[in-house]
């Protein structure tokens, strides 16, 4: 038996929340482990399987921040300030995602992002990631361990002090928390996946696109997006029902590929050379979200991020969820610490309401990425709401912004979200322009049903 860890807090999983987490620990001067499946990605090339490239906002950058890093990331971002919506007629129309400046969003490679973070966990030199190393099993009551050595197969089993799952939505640290009392576990599947595919640089270097956009191509059943990357080229994602007429399914072979872009996606296909070759060799990607609960069992494991609750990409929070994880359990180790039980529990009641209520909104703004800003009715309904915040900005902020250019909790966004979409509903009924706008009845409204902001402060410390 190995007990070289004992008395290490061990985490699994080395991507982009572990190796954060290690780093928060580590500045706790806590000494960690941390175990990883894949190979080191600074040094071998990896598929993943996962997106290539994300969109980070405030609530990741506010974490980034508490760890002294927010300057080395932003060198790698290409900030974003709204959708480019592309019509079927090759009609390229900007929707900012605020009136306010500086409030944008920021494209980001994974790889380059879960680099920088295990260089500067390792930099601590309280952090050991054992790489190709993938934990399979922990028993709750004996706290024993088991990691397979992913190059032989080779299972060790080691006795720790408690384990801390990042593991993804996979996780094997969840699987173990089954075995604890009253443990509930719901994945909920959507029938669509997603493909990967590229937009290369243009000749000599530059962008194809439109740079400082997240580019949208709705078509209401589906939606094809994409991402700029530094080098020049785009990540694009086909999101498509797994099943139906119109689906992966229904795509076998490359005429049928290049068929359905040419139909619904004209414009994108002479800036994607290799379309079909990519379809075919990359995988089709599920989406689903995972809800469970409790996530933690005594003091002897926890999980966060996407083992505690994956959800689906359609509000970009996937990674800024799991980075504001993160940054609470820093702060519920600072009021609770060494009471890991404490600490633990404190972290779930705080953070459980708020993951189930991304959970929602990123189902939501699925819906209005896919159908919504293709309506005609849309630029309209975001004006007002550019406007509502002018005149309200203690208590009305459009609800991408809550969630994207602050820390209000999510679950305060769901619920005032609600309220707001309400409110803008009425005023816009049968209105065609911003100056027919009754703006005495929305201050009434606003006033009387919603309290000012600073009674909802930003996520707490702890």
């Amino acid at each position: 038996m190995h007990t070289d860890i004992d008395g290490r807090i061990v985490i699994a999983g080395a991507g982009l929340a572990g190796s954060l987490l290690s780093l928060f620990l580590a500045r706790r001067g806590l000494d960690v482990v941390v175990y990883e499946g894949r190979p080191d990605l600074r040094t071998t090339p990896i598929d993943a399987g996962r997106s290539i490239n994300l969109a980070l906002s405030a609530r990741g950058l506010h974490a980034l921040d508490q760890v002294g890093l927010t300057g080395e990331i932003l060198r790698l971002v290409i900030p974003m300030r709204g959708r480019m919506i592309h019509d079927l007629d090759g009609t390229q129309t900007l929707q900012p995602y605020s009136h306010r400046t500086g409030e944008h969003i920021n494209a980001i490679s994974r790889a380059d992002l879960n680099k920088q973070l295990l260089d500067a966990a390792e930099a601590t030199g309280r952090v050991t990631v054992r790489f190709n190393h993938r934990c399979t099993a922990f028993d709750l009551d004996t706290r024993r361990l088991h990691v397979e050595d992913t190059r032989t197969g080779a299972t060790t089993a080691t006795t720790v002090p408690r384990v801390l799952g990042c593991d993804g939505a996979g996780s094997a640290i969840r699987q173990a928390l089954t075995a604890s009392p009253g443990f509930s576990f719901t994945p909920e599947m959507l029938d669509y996946g997603y493909k990967e595919l590229t937009i290369p640089p243009a000749p000599g270097g530059g962008w194809r696109l439109e740079k400082h956009a997240l580019h949208i191509w709705p078509r209401h059943r589906f939606m094809l997006i994409a991402l700029p990357n530094l080098d020049g080229s785009f990540t694009c994602t086909l999101f498509l029902r797994l099943e139906g007429p119109e689906s992966f399914a229904s795509l076998a072979a490359p005429a049928d590929v290049r068929a359905f872009f040419e139909r619904h996606f004209p414009d994108a296909v002479p800036l994607m050379p290799d379309l079909t070759e990519e379809f075919f060799e990359h995988p089709t990607g599920t989406l689903g979200t995972v809800r469970c609960r409790p996530w933690h069992h005594e003091d002897a494991a926890l999980i966060l991020g996407d083992a505690a609750h994956a959800i689906v990409p359609f509000f970009g929070q996937g990674m800024n969820c799991a980075f504001e994880d993160c940054a609470t359990l820093d702060g519920c180790l600072q009021r609770f610490g060494p009471d890991w039980h404490r600490v633990f529990d404190a972290f779930y009641r705080l953070r459980k309401p708020n993951a189930d209520a991304i959970a929602e909104l990123s189902l939501q703004n699925f819906i209005e990425m896919r159908d919504r800003v293709a309506d005609p009715r849309f630029p309209l309904r975001k004006h007002v709401e550019f406007e509502l915040e002018r005149r309200h900005p203690d208590r009305f902020i459009p609800r991408y912004s809550m969630v994207s250019f602050h820390r209000i909790p999510y679950a305060e966004v769901l619920r005032r979200g609600a309220i707001q979409e309400k409110i803008l509903s009425e005023l816009i009924a049968g209105v065609d322009a911003l100056g027919a706008i009754d703006w005495e009845r929305a201050a009434r409204r606003i006033e009387a049903e919603l309290p000012p902001l600073d009674a909802h402060p930003d996520v707490p410390a702890y």
